[in-house]
């Protein structure tokens, strides 16, 4: 475990870091799918506001 010793003796523990790695971009296929996937969102979002509206 790594520590280092400050002044008066104590001992300062630090967590194991983890790998660090680069993200890879999105790939066609999920960038179609996030499309599609917000597209649904907003209807579904639209269509509750209108239910909303029209009810009250």
């Amino acid at each position: 475990m790594r520590y280092t010793t400050e002044e008066g003796g104590r001992l300062n523990n630090f967590a194991v870091e983890p790998k660090m790695y680069a993200a890879e971009p999105p790939s066609k296929k999920q960038q179609t799918f996030y499309v599609i996937a917000g597209l649904g969102a907003v209807v579904l979002i639209g269509g509750l506001l209108a239910i909303a509206v029209s009810v009250s």
